[in-house]
């Protein structure tokens, strides 16, 4: 993906319900939502349909919703066999707290859902009107008309660290705050943006890059940037 990426410009409209007898609680929906966002997709079911994975933007806070009532409103459309996987990727990390080493979660990109689509997703009027209508489902990163696909091998990388296959590198450069960076890997490659903050334990930096035309602090990992 490229800075010249953008949102599609229709918002969700957030108010769309699924059918009453396929909407749980609150409290089921968020503990099953809490669920599925640590699940590691299984390897895909190939049923001749040429899929791609793009990445939809979700409002803060709402993308385990947006995990699981995307499959509901796709159902409901009667396009639910269309859907692949739906993915909030999620890691393991270290954190010292208190002194104390602890073992927590967190998203890979905060914000983002990622979901194995047909090609041209835009072209089907029912699955596009599902997904646009899903609460909590702000738009895509692609152009003003279609969603951009990310790169196969990136996903790919994401799941086999997901899945403990993959040894990432060691950092081995040490940033200030406030430097310029750009960032090399992953969605967020080719993107500029100055450190906000570091975390040597983790060996993470936030950077506050301009995406979607506004400031936004994205959390990547010392090798996946490098000084301007």
């Amino acid at each position: 993906m490229t800075e010249e990426n953008e949102t599609v410009e229709e918002a969700a409209d957030t108010n769309v319900d699924a059918p009453a007898e396929e909407t749980a609680p609150a409290e089921e929906t968020e503990a099953a939502a809490s669920a599925e966002e640590t699940d590691v997709p299984a390897p895909p079911v190939d049923d001749g349909i040429k899929r791609r994975w793009y990445a939809i933007h979700a409002y803060s806070g709402q993308e385990g919703n947006v995990q699981k009532m995307l499959q509901i409103q796709a159902d409901y459309e009667g396009v639910g066999d269309l859907i692949g996987e739906v993915l909030v990727p999620m890691e393991e990390v270290a954190e010292i707290k208190s002194g104390e080493k602890k073992i927590s979660k967190r998203k890979f990109f905060p914000g983002y859902v990622l979901a194995r689509l047909p090609e041209h997703p835009e072209h089907n009027a029912e699955l596009w009107h599902a997904i646009k209508t899903t609460p909590g489902v702000a738009g895509f990163i692609g152009s003003k008309t279609a969603p951009t696909p990310l790169d196969d091998g990136e996903v790919q990388a994401i799941i086999e660290e997901m899945r403990g296959e993959r040894e990432r590198p060691k950092p081995k450069v040490n940033f200030e705050q406030g430097e310029r960076v750009k960032i090399i890997d992953g969605p967020f490659a080719n993107f500029l943006g100055n450190i906000d903050e570091i975390n040597g334990e983790r060996g993470t930096l936030k950077v506050m890059v301009e995406i979607f035309e506004r400031n936004t602090s994205v959390e990547v990992e010392f090798w996946q940037v490098e000084k301007m």
